[in-house]
């Protein structure tokens, strides 16, 4: 099912039902390696931008990440014009559901959301898809907005490659930088706003409980608001 139909029939079918339910595993979660490439982006806030899925879950273990000071639900790439959650849902674009993550480099280093994107974000074997969401808008990529982000991604990717973490192919592309435009409010800050949201508590709430599990010394309880 897809995530714009379970907005309509989750909160009716599983609604209260679901938050009284222990939290399900999300659909992937490993403890990615360190990058052997680290990043070396300066002094000042940085911006970088991750489609992993859904963009409730990506932007729900982002704002939970010390030393990130924004992140954004949007659309990358595509028009404007078509950049409206009713027309990107119906997979006819070519935007993806997309997170714009503003960090501060000295607390949180790109090299370091590049590992907590793949150990408990999305699972970057599946094709334009992540959990119950289907289409070429919810493809996961990496969408650097330097060329120092987009060396330290590149071997980042080739890295994991290596390592063989999981049993399928890695399937993750870089996209070049293109226009982003955010969503619409009420998907900003989503789960923070929905905590008991059915989608909510089956699909993105195991994946912050697995950041603070596997990296508590970046975890934050302090929701980062946009």
């Amino acid at each position: 099912m897809r995530r714009s139909a379970f907005i309509f029939a989750a909160t009716l079918a599983l609604g209260a039902a679901a938050c009284q339910q222990p939290a399900l595993a999300a659909e992937s979660v490993v403890t990615a390696p360190q990058a052997k490439r680290i990043a070396k982006e300066g002094e000042g806030l940085k911006t970088a931008i991750f489609a992993g899925g859904c963009f409730w879950g990506v932007e729900g273990v982002f704002s939970h990440v010390k030393g990130v000071t924004s992140a954004v639900s949007g659309y990358h790439g595509g028009t404007e014009r078509s950049a409206r959650y009713d027309i990107v849902s119906s997979g006819i674009t070519d935007h993806a559901e997309a997170v714009k993550v503003t960090y501060d480099p000295s607390v949180i280093r790109y090299d370091q959301l590049l590992r907590i994107f793949f150990s408990v974000v999305t699972d970057p074997t599946q094709l334009n898809r992540q959990g119950p969401d289907t289409g070429p808008q919810y493809r996961n990529a990496l969408i650097p907005t330097s060329a120092e982000q987009l060396a330290v991604a590149k071997a980042y990717l080739a890295q994991l490659t290596a390592a063989k973490l999981w049993d399928r192919p890695i399937v993750t592309k870089i996209e070049r930088a293109q226009a982003f435009y955010p969503a619409e409010g009420y998907h900003q800050d989503f789960m923070l706003n929905n905590p008991r949201h059915g989608y909510i508590v089956r699909w993105d709430a195991p994946k912050v409980a697995a950041l603070k599990q596997l990296y508590p010394g970046v975890y934050t309880a302090s929701f980062q608001r946009n």
